[in-house]
């Protein structure tokens, strides 16, 4: 990221998408079969506050054109940062360059025509809060304060800070598609730490939004990261076994994602392997109606044209499926396994996963007996086998509800097992999140504590 100042107007829309056909052009006359192009430039404004003081101001700017050829299965990239026509010439005869020279790979080309988005759309994203530094200092200040101040046993912080940033982007290829966009990002944010000692525990909260005045106010903000905060003090050793789980939505766990998962990436590709919960006839809960399906399924809805949301793809088109299909995310990924590209190389798109539970207390009440998980850390999920393990933090729930907060505990299970295990989906949606799925109770996952069970 370099620095630029603050009225900088850098490239429209309509020129980096001269920039992008010029590319295109340069590569067809140098032989290329065919070519695709992205150029994007994003700025923003980044501020961080501690204890009252400020810490960093940041503008930022980032801005490229990558390009990627192919000379029939022959494939190479090359990008450049320099905009200037000679510059983006040389960086596409780089790329023509390195594919002669590469191996062939049957899997490799363009996506087919006929799945390419045809008719632009607008989906409402451009929303610039034009905010001086000065100004979202004092928001921060404001966030922290109100959150340091909510009780006394919070005596220390890691900071808030407020961010806001705009991005251009476009996209075309030699299919003749050419699609652009501008989008805008917002946030909030304050982490605190409260108590002394060993006995210190610290969490976070934050908002983002698409449009500013969309955010939810900086005072509510740190008063809700002070409640989180309190809440972690005194944490007890969780019991170990097979118990059941709840994943909170709301607080930033993330259970190896929601059903439906981020797709087949390449990873597990060139061996022919599919994720775990792919194979064999595992049941899945019936979480929705589904008049023809022969045998129940969790449904997933992909809205992803909704307007104004954070997890719109920048070309795809609209589909639905059930959780045991598997979301085979790019056209390369879907060629090496015989399968039909979802449209999901980016992840999911304003994913929606049907509730067949109440709140998140009437889910507590139905577990009576069991964990909250509220945090996960580590990476310890291989997509390929389903085996999972992480670290984990949250409450133990008693007759119904939370008693007491627990970590320094395990998760070690199976996604296959897990996901089979699923018994309830709340309606509890964190709407900062471009998964809309409520709390996932499981009814059993293992769970390595320091308590007996």
């Amino acid at each position: 990221m370099t620095q630029h100042a603050p009225d900088d107007p850098g490239p429209t829309l309509d020129a980096l998408a001269e920039l992008a056909t010029l590319a295109l052009a340069e590569a067809r006359r140098l032989g290329a079969s065919q070519a695709e192009v992205a150029a994007n430039d994003e700025r923003g404004l980044n501020v961080n506050v501690r204890m009252g003081e400020v810490e960093s101001v940041e503008r930022t700017r980032d801005r490229g054109v990558a390009i990627t050829v192919y000379f029939g299965k022959r494939k190479a990239q090359a990008s450049t940062a320099d905009l200037k026509p000679e510059s983006l010439k040389r960086t596409v005869e780089m790329a023509c360059a390195i594919a002669r020279h590469t191996e062939e790979d049957p899997a490799a080309g363009l996506a087919d025509p006929e799945r390419l988005a045809r008719a632009p759309r607008d989906f409402d994203q451009w929303h610039p809060w034009p905010i001086e530094a000065e100004a979202a200092i004092e928001l921060a200040l404001e966030a922290e304060a109100a959150g340091r101040a909510f009780d006394p046993r919070i005596r220390n912080a890691d900071g808030a800070g407020v961010s806001t940033q705009a991005g251009l982007h476009v996209y075309a290829n030699s299919h003749g598609f050419l699609g652009a966009e501008k989008s805008t990002s917002h946030s909030i944010s304050v982490a605190l730490i409260a108590g002394e000692g060993e006995a210190m525990q610290g969490q976070h909260w934050y908002s983002a939004a698409l449009r500013a005045a969309d955010l939810e106010p900086a005072a509510q903000v740190g008063r809700k990261a002070a409640e989180r905060t309190l809440a972690r003090l005194d944490p007890r050793p969780a019991p170990t076994g097979d118990i059941p789980g709840a994943v909170r939505a709301r607080g930033g766990a993330q259970p190896g994602g929601a059903p439906g998962g981020r797709g087949l990436g390449r990873g597990a590709v060139p061996q022919g392997q599919l994720p775990a919960r792919r194979r064999g006839p595992a049941p899945v809960p019936a979480l929705g109606a589904d008049p023809g399906a022969s045998a129940p399924a969790a449904w997933l809805a992909q809205r992803r044209f909704r307007r104004r949301r954070r997890g719109h793809p920048r070309v795809a088109a609209d589909r639905r499926w059930r959780a045991r299909r598997a979301m085979c995310s790019a056209r390369y990924s879907a060629r090496r396994l015989g399968l039909e590209s979802t449209g999901n190389a980016g992840g999911v798109h304003n994913l929606e996963v049907a509730a067949n539970a109440e709140g998140f207390d009437a889910m507590l009440k139905g577990m009576r007996r069991g964990l909250v998980v509220t945090e996960l850390m580590g990476q310890g999920v291989n997509t390929v086998t389903g085996d999972y393990s992480r670290g984990a933090a949250g409450f133990w729930v008693e007759d119904g509800a939370i008693a007491y907060p627990v970590d320094e505990l395990t998760i070690a299970s199976n996604l296959r097992d897990m996901y089979a295990a699923i018994e309830a989906i709340g309606r509890d949606i964190d709407p900062r999140s471009a998964t809309a799925v409520g709390s996932v109770l499981v009814g059993r996952m293992t769970v390595a504590g320091g308590a007996g069970g």
